[in-house]
């Protein structure tokens, strides 16, 4: 494979200035009583303009590629699974680490509650939308056990979602079920995902609903067939059932997005859901362990805080006054406890390096690579093609099985041949290659030869 050549410094110049240095300590007078236990200085809004504009898009690959630490002697198509950093988010990481180490109080009192901020900021720029209504969490799964764990439902109430949907989300609707006497009911949309037409999921859903449902609990990408659920026609579906419901009646569109988010270039306002849920450490590159929660303003009301935040204006304030926080927001949605704030404060330059290269030039580029991926492997007659070919239906993930071979199996003959690729944990099993736009052209052809080469034994 081709060396990748150095980063122009440039370039290089685009990483986030370090923190400013600490140079004075704070008086020796009392705290006020509503001073809030994570340290740092109160700020009610959110900084409306990033510290560091990103740079003018790049379509340099190779650049782009030299970013990562990774083993290019690997062909790793995994991105859905579990990320490595760009070198912006490695150093940003390292230097607040190394801030911490060396005088962990004073630099967590200083940068805590405005780089949490402002990670939220960010995020809503990147997304479309205002930062206020986003919490901020540890991954797609801590995101949708908060969501559905804070969901105000009665007896009797019902939360829809699909047969296609992932472990996570329906453990979570099962414990909630538990908990509040809500049932879940799961319906299914189609029987091979290859098959499936944006009108046939839009029409079952909708005929799905009932005048107790509050909740359409669903998945933007499936991880096991790549199919892209068309979650912007199913908002738009749902305004005409709600048009005739009382607010605290309508039926939420929650999603989780983790496979869309980092891959589509479209809005939070675009999408339309309610609720949208995504990790930040697999398709946005972003320092592990992190996530993010956005709400839609109108539907915060439908929730209730399950942990206590620290990040919330006057958090600890209402508990030492003995009086209630107020309304629930995206702040208060956001556990508190001491974290990996390393981790934390370091994605503000996640997103400045997404946006560096350009939301749009990054979707065109994965969806070239999973096209480019389907289209071979939809020519090759021993190997069954799960997801769709049509973008408009798929994002990143290409799915697909050996007939004659478990889907581990395939898995385990493309390591030996230095491909990284994953099954499917559901049961039915495929085999996943997920190309991003860390990757080229190159190492999706040499992944079709290998796959050429893999076939059942005969007879």
């Amino acid at each position: 494979m081709a060396a990748v050549s150095a980063p122009p410094v440039a370039a290089m110049a685009q990483e986030a200035p370090t923190a400013a240095p600490i140079t004075e300590l704070p008086g020796d007078g009392p705290d006020p009583p509503e001073s809030d236990p994570d340290f740092g200085p109160e700020m009610e809004a959110l900084p409306a303009e990033p510290a560091q504009g990103p740079a003018s898009p790049t379509t340099d690959w190779d650049w782009v590629r030299s970013q990562w630490a990774l083993d290019w002697s690997w062909v790793n198509l995994s991105a859905m699974l579990f990320a490595s950093n760009p070198r912006i988010v490695r150093n940003a990481i390292t230097r607040h680490r190394d801030g911490l180490d060396a005088n962990p109080v004073t630099y967590l009192e200083a940068n805590n509650r405005p780089l949490q901020n402002t990670a939220r900021a960010a995020a809503g720029r990147y997304f479309g939308t205002s930062g206020e209504a986003v919490a901020l969490v540890e991954s797609t799964t801590s995101g949708v056990g908060l969501v559905y764990n804070g969901l105000i439902v009665g007896y009797g109430d019902e939360i829809l979602t699909t047969t296609h949907d992932y472990y996570v989300t329906h453990e979570s609707l099962r414990l909630l079920a538990l908990r509040s006497g809500a049932m879940v009911r799961k319906i299914t949309l189609f029987e091979e995902a290859r098959g499936a037409s944006q009108g046939q999921i839009v029409s079952r859903l909708m005929a799905a609903i009932t005048d107790r449902t509050r909740v359409l609990a669903l998945t933007w990408v499936h991880s096991s067939t790549g199919l892209k659920m068309p979650i912007a026609a199913i908002a738009q579906a749902l305004r005409a059932v709600n048009a005739s419901r009382a607010p605290n009646k309508a039926v939420l569109l929650c999603v989780d997005g983790v496979h869309g988010f980092g891959v589509e270039n479209v809005t939070f306002e675009e999408l339309g859901c309610d609720v949208f849920v995504a990790g930040c450490h697999k398709w946005m590159f972003g320092p592990r362990g992190t996530g993010l929660v956005f709400f839609r303003p109108s539907a915060l009301a439908r929730f209730s805080p399950t942990i206590p935040s620290f990040l919330a204006p006057n958090a600890y304030g209402a508990w030492l006054g003995g009086y209630d926080p107020g309304p629930t927001t995206g702040a208060r949605m956001t556990p508190g406890g001491f974290k990996a704030f390393e981790h934390v404060w370091a994605l503000n330059e996640t997103f400045q390096f997404h946006q560096m290269i350009g939301k749009a030039t990054i979707a065109a580029r994965t969806r070239t690579l999973a096209g480019r991926l389907k289209m071979a492997l939809a020519q090759m007659p021993h190997i069954a093609l799960r997801t769709p070919i049509d973008p408009a239906l798929s994002a990143g993930i290409v799915s697909f099985d050996v007939p004659g071979l478990s889907a581990d199996a395939v898995v385990r003959r493309l390591r030996a041949a230095r491909v990284i690729g994953s099954a499917a944990p559901y049961a039915r099993r495929h085999v996943r290659l997920t190309p991003s736009f860390r990757n080229n052209e190159a190492e999706v052809d040499f992944a079709v030869q290998v796959l050429a080469d893999i076939r059942p034994p005969r007879g």
